[in-house]
């Protein structure tokens, strides 16, 4: 994680994030939280990993029994406890999501958005994220795609330019070769449109 006077990138931007991601995508920014929401039913113990401002966690809290909202940077956790005050059913906590201090089979679903691009090592926080995850449970993992807009291009490099480092880009395509190349099955996929689209993996556990 690319560090800045000892605060990550992550830290950095927090404040202007959901700024940004609406002036730019905001049908797909808002699109992709009611989309996984769905895949939430009222009895279940949900875990969300990389949360940042709490844009998909506002969704799923009015859907869930419980949700453990994680992430690796402090300020995103902030942002995201101030926009999800209403909500009681949440508990917030930094976590790496390749190395999660639950244990196995605990949570009914297991949510990871907008993150999987970003890790060294992906396949690492994938295992992670369904050994969490009961069996018969769902692991959903949303991810932006890169499409070959000018826009979205761009838009890429100025993040990598930043410091958020894409170590993957993803199309539809690519994206779906992904879970096949690592083996994993049970896996459907779904797309939420925008500037910037955002593709669903859902894994049955």
């Amino acid at each position: 994680m690319n560090m800045i006077f000892g605060r990550s990138y992550w830290d950095i931007i927090s404040g202007v994030y959901d700024v940004f991601e609406r002036l730019y995508n905001r049908k797909c920014y808002d699109g992709t939280g009611a989309r996984t929401a769905q895949e939430i039913e009222s009895g279940d113990r949900v875990l969300e990993c990389a949360c940042g401002t709490g844009a998909i966690s506002v969704h799923l809290a009015g859907r869930c029994r419980t949700l453990r909202a994680t992430d690796f940077s402090v300020n995103m956790l902030r942002r995201a406890a101030k926009k999800c005050r209403s909500f009681g059913n949440i508990r917030f906590c930094r976590a790496d999501i390749c190395d999660l201090d639950c244990r196995d089979g605990y949570f009914d679903k297991v949510v990871a958005g907008n993150v999987i691009h970003l890790l060294d090592e992906p396949y690492m926080a994938v295992d992670e994220l369904l050994r969490v995850c009961k069996k018969g449970g769902k692991v959903i993992i949303p991810t932006y795609l890169n499409v070959g807009k000018k826009s979205s291009e761009l838009l890429i490099k100025i993040f990598n330019f930043a410091g958020a480092n894409f170590t993957k880009q993803f199309t539809y395509d690519s994206y779906k070769k992904f879970f096949a190349d690592g083996g994993y099955e049970n896996v459907t996929f779904d797309l939420v449109e925008g500037r910037m689209p955002c593709a669903l993996a859902i894994i049955t556990k």
